[in-house]
């Protein structure tokens, strides 16, 4: 079967990694993170469009400097070219899933911990999942 079809709530609720890439198709990719109790993903600015879901835990987004409280069932969307973070407020891990359009990381990355990612100067490569 092409594609992909998975409970993403329990997926996301039961990942233990920064970051992890599900699946990446031609024009967009689907990740998975958890954020420890006080982490961040960091400042960022993409020229491309994400999209996030919270399923657990609390936190708050900046867009352009603008913060909002998250927390379970929050999306987000941040149109490419602006600056953005996602933190975790809370006292539990906040896991979430992100959709990046188009791909954003090489398929199937594994990033164990923020320091991994940061570490990893690793970019889509143009090769997706199938």
């Amino acid at each position: 079967m092409k594609g992909f079809v998975q409970d993403i709530e329990d997926l996301a609720v039961k990942n233990e990694e920064f970051r992890q890439v599900l699946y990446t198709a031609k024009n967009c990719q689907l990740v998975v993170m958890a954020l420890k109790p006080n982490e961040e993903i960091g400042a960022e600015v993409h020229q491309l469009d994400q999209f996030f879901r919270v399923e657990e835990g609390e936190g708050e987004v900046v867009l352009d400097g603008v913060r909002t409280a998250i927390q379970d069932g929050f999306a987000i969307v941040v149109p490419a070219g602006t600056n953005h973070n996602v933190i975790n407020t809370g006292s539990v891990p906040l896991k979430l899933y992100t959709l990046y359009a188009p791909p954003n990381h090489r398929d199937g990355v594994v990033h164990h911990t923020r320091d991994d990612a940061e570490a990893d100067n690793e970019h889509f490569d143009g090769k997706t999942t199938e």
